[in-house]
Order: structure tokens, then sequence, then C-alpha cells
């Protein structure tokens, strides 16, 4: 919950506007500003104080305990210019906070202040993952260009790190700094810090009645004993008639993970190093323990740690576990980046390619974007014509583990880099082999529309004019039933100085079935800056003036020019 307190009805304005934008996020605090504050910071995660900075440091400076459980606080100017993150900017999301505040305030700027915020580096406390030992040490020799030493037990898909963090041994010298990536237990000295990736799922086996404490106690053991974190698990495993287990489900909220349960058939048929009679007679599968943990883990699973018993004194054992450690998966973004137009990139593609090591792409749409890539992305980029090598150069930085965007223009789903990246993932035996997310952006389509009226208001299709990959006899078939059907017809690669007679003949076939005065709409370099937009006839159109760069689309027989603007209605009644 979000706490919102204001002192002036200029606050008191910007304060229900944002209360209005989050209904259910937000709580106004009323009365004295004071008891505003503390009774907020004692109930809510974060808050937002419509105050001046200098007040809000005063009124909370007694409240504070410890950064990592304090709420964040942001504080917003009189005027509304600034939302500042105040307090708590990674732990506390402040700094997340204040950008999103900026966002529903008009005029409002977020200031964000955290060093590896302001320089577009990675905070090693945002990435989701715990961290231990010295992070402010670390992070402090990042910074300030130092080298760091990245140690790592396998290739995780983490973002981009500055070119001073590379793998290999930490210098000599007594202040030489190291970032670790691992589940193993260490205890980090004052130059080191400890990330601990989701690596590590515990499979229990519990008797009716087992106490959480035994299971617990023997969690802590299996792992000690392995020389594992339990920082690093992520969840507990059972079989489903274990599903409500107090003692289970007790542990697992103790650790703060999930319990997953699996059906007896399916831990039956998972091969493990020690099966039993005793759980195949009890809930029908020889083991709970190592399959349900090797189960969650997923393929390649290896495991660390084999089952064994708890060991209570003066009765028999109560609970059995075992660890299996995933094998970490490389992850896929097929980001869309719009038309062009900076503010037409979501949010969504932006936060996609600041999460990325390594970013895949045609080199006119990474130079779209280069500036937003965190220090140390590494890039690889090349020219017109390698879609296919470009999707297999990303599917492969993915299979070795990293995080990778690969970006097209538009939505990456239509006439773009999704459909060849996929192919290529689903090559692996195990399926992709990777997780792969899809990022949509604004098509070049939609752009164009949103620029002649409303064209695409009733049905309506894409159609691609470019013969390179699929022959004509295919297109001209699909722009035939396209016209018979009455539809808007959105033209993608109308014509280039080697294609040009393709465009005249799908026009012919649509002309076969409309008046010569449907509207046709061509804009070139939708969103961008030398943007050019026509409204013509299907009977006036030169196709002299359409290239590749531009987006035609082709109204139905209800479209009509209205003022200026291309409207296809949404019903098949005109409205006069």
């Amino acid at each position: 919950m979000i706490g919102l307190i204001s002192a002036t009805a200029a606050g008191a304005a910007a304060r229900d506007r944002l209360a209005a934008a989050w209904p259910d996020r937000t709580r106004v605090y009323d009365g004295p500003v004071r008891a505003a504050v503390e009774l907020a910071f004692a109930e809510c995660g974060r808050l937002v104080c419509f105050l001046a900075a200098g007040a809000v440091v005063r009124l909370t400076a007694p409240l504070l305990a410890d950064k990592e459980t304090d709420p964040g606080v942001v504080c917003v100017d009189e005027a509304g210019r600034h939302a500042v993150a105040l307090l708590g900017g990674h732990a506390g999301g402040a700094n997340d906070l204040a950008e999103a505040v900026a966002e529903v305030l008009p005029g409002c700027r977020p200031v964000v202040t955290t060093a590896t915020d302001a320089v577009h580096l990675p905070g090693l406390d945002t990435l989701g993952w715990p961290v231990e030992g010295a992070v402010a040490a670390v992070t402090r020799a990042i910074l300030d260009g130092r080298p760091v030493a990245l140690r790592s037990d396998v290739t995780w898909p983490l973002p981009a790190l500055p070119v001073n963090v590379r793998p290999g041994t930490a210098g000599s010298a007594q202040d030489a700094a190291a970032l670790y990536v691992t589940d193993r237990a260490m205890e980090p000295d004052a130059h080191t810090a400890v990330l601990r990736p989701p690596s590590l799922v515990v499979g229990v086996g519990a008797s009716r009645g087992a106490p959480a404490d035994e299971v617990l106690g023997l969690v802590a053991e299996t792992l000690a004993d392995a020389g594992l974190s339990a920082r690093s698990v992520t969840a507990l495993a059972t079989v489903d008639a274990k599903a409500g287990e107090p003692g289970l489900v007790e542990a697992a909220r103790r650790l703060g993970v999930e319990l997953r349960t699996f059906p007896a058939p399916e831990l039956a048929a998972v091969e493990v190093p020690n099966p039993s009679g005793a759980p195949l007679a009890a809930v029908g599968t020889p083991s709970v323990a190592e399959a349900a943990a090797l189960l969650e883990a997923g393929p390649g699973a290896e495991l660390p740690a084999a089952k064994r018993k708890s060991a209570p004194r003066g009765r028999p054992a109560m609970a059995t576990a075992a660890v299996a450690r995933r094998r970490p998966r490389g992850r896929l973004a097929v980001v869309g980046l719009g038309p062009g137009a900076r503010d037409l990139l979501t949010p969504r593609a932006r936060d996609e390619l600041r999460r990325a090591s390594t970013v895949v792409g045609l080199d006119q749409y990474v130079d779209q974007i280069r500036d937003l890539l965190r220090p140390g992305t590494r890039v690889l980029e090349s020219g017109l014509g390698a879609e296919e090598e470009r999707a297999r150069t990303a599917v492969a930085e993915a299979r070795a583990g990293h995080a990778v965007a690969l970006v097209g223009s538009g939505d990456a789903g239509v006439y773009a880099m999704a459909s060849p990246a996929l192919a290529e993932a689903t090559t692996a035996p195990d399926g992709s082999g990777i997780d792969v997310v899809g990022v949509p952006g604004v098509t070049a389509a939609l752009a164009a529309a949103a620029v002649l009226g409303a064209p695409l208001g009733h049905d309506h299709v894409y159609i691609s004019l470019s013969d390179l990959h699929t022959p004509w006899e295919v297109i001209e078939r699909r722009v035939r039933a396209a016209a018979e059907a009455d539809l808007v017809v959105t033209f993608y690669n109308p014509r280039s100085r080697g294609r040009d007679w393709q465009l005249p003949k799908a026009l012919g076939i649509l002309a076969e079935h409309r008046a010569p005065g449907t509207p046709v709409g061509v804009v070139r370099n939708a969103s961008r800056p030398d943007e050019r937009t026509l409204l013509t006839t299907l009977a006036a159109l030169d196709a002299g003036v359409v290239d590749m760069m531009t987006v035609l689309l082709v109204g139905n027989t209800a479209s009509r020019d209205v003022a200026g603007r291309m409207v296809t209605p949404r019903g098949y009644r005109w409205q006069t």
C-alpha cells in the first residue's frame, strides 16, 4: 500500500490525482501532518509526501530503523514539478515510485540520486535475487571503474555489467573486489558480495503430522552438509497427497517459498538414485523427495543432495529431503521498438533493453535505442537481409545462458523477428531450452492509421507485397480474397526499386471490387520527423510515391473521406 500525505491545497489536489489513478494501491492520510506521516510509515510499504524535502527528512528521521525494512519515501514539491526519491531507493521501491508518480502528474519529473540508477547500472540489490556480503563496497568498486572479478559457477541471464566487471579472479591487493554468483555456502569477506541465484529446489516427503520444526531442521542440515545456501532455495516440492500437510505448509511459509506438489504418477516416472517401497505403498510413488525436487527443477536438473531422513530423538523419522539444482535457462526477449518515434517505444520494451546483457538487431534499429542500453551491453548488429542469421545469433546467445534482446521495428510479431526466432528456438531437443518473452510494439500500420484518422475501424487485413519469401501466386490469392471479403487492406513492403509491378497489380485486383473513389491513405515514415501523409483515392493514386518506407491503407466499400480524415465506420450503416 502507498500512503499519501499532503499539507496544502495544491498538495491535496496532486494527492487526489494519484489516489484516483491508483485506487487499489493508495491510502490517503488526513489530519495533522506529523501524525499522518507516523501512521503511514508504520502501515504502508511506500509513502508519497506532498511536502518540502526538508520537512519530510525531519518528520521521518525519528522513524528510521533499517534500510531493508523502512518504507520507500517520495516527496513532491508544491508546484508538482519534481518527484524526489528521498528514502529507500532500491529496497523500499522509492526510485520506481518516483518514476511512476511523474508519469501520473503532468509536468512532473522524477529525481533519483541513487548512484547506480544515475549512471544506468543495475544495482546488485535490484536484480530480484538475494544478495549478501560487502554489497556497498563492491558497488562502489563497480562505480569507480576498479577491476571487479566476476566468479559464477555457471552463466545466468543477468543484465549487462560494465566492462570493469569481468570473469576471472580478483587481484592480489587486499582491497580487490569480487562478485560471486553462486548457490554454494560461503562467508564473503569485506570486499566480496554474493548474489544467490534461484537455483535450488528442496524435495520433501513427510509422514502425517510431521512437525514443521522437524522438516525445517532436516532442510537446513541437508543444505549445510551439501555446502549449499538456503537463500538460493526457490520452492519446497512434494506429492499432491501432502499438499495440505500442516508441517509442510508451515515450513514453506517460514522459508518464504512456495509449496509445489505433483501427482504420484508423474513422480513415479522420474528416475531417481534412491527409490523406496515405503512411499510407493503410502502414496503411490517410489520416490517423493528426490523425484519432486527433480521435477520442479526442470529439464537438465542435477541432485547435489540425495534423499536423507530426519533424525529426531526417541522416535522414528517423519520427514525426508533432497535437493535438486536447476540448469540455468537463458532469456530471449523479442522486442518491438515501434515505428521509430521514441515516445512510441513502450515502457516494457525499455525495461527489456535495460535487462539484457546482449542486444541483437539490424544496425539501423539498434541505432535508435543505443542510448538506452546499460554500460557493458554487448551489441551484435548486422545489415539488411540477415534476418535468419540474427535469429540464430540471438537464440545461440540465449542458449549460452545470457539475457538477450532481439530487436526489430514495429511489433516483433508482425512481419518481423519473432517468427524466425521462435522457429530457431524450438529446434532444441528439450523444446526451446530458453525462456522466450514477446514484447509487443506499436506497428507501422497502427501508427499510420492514427495519422490518417480511423481507417481500421472495421475488419481489416495486413498483406505484404514482398515476394522474396512468399510466391506471388500466394500473395495474389490473398489480395483477391481480401477484395472479395470487402476488408480494409494494409499493404506492407508495397514497392521497391527492383519490385515495382506488384503494387499496381494488387490495386487492380482491389479495383475490381471497389469504387474508383475508395479512399487510400499513404504514410511514409510514420511517426518519424520526416513523416509524409497523402489521402487520395484508388483511381487517383500514383504508385510512384510509394516505397519500402511506406504503409498503404486501402479502404473498404464503407470507408469515407471525412473532412480530410480517412474513416471506416464501425458498422456498415453510415451515420450522416
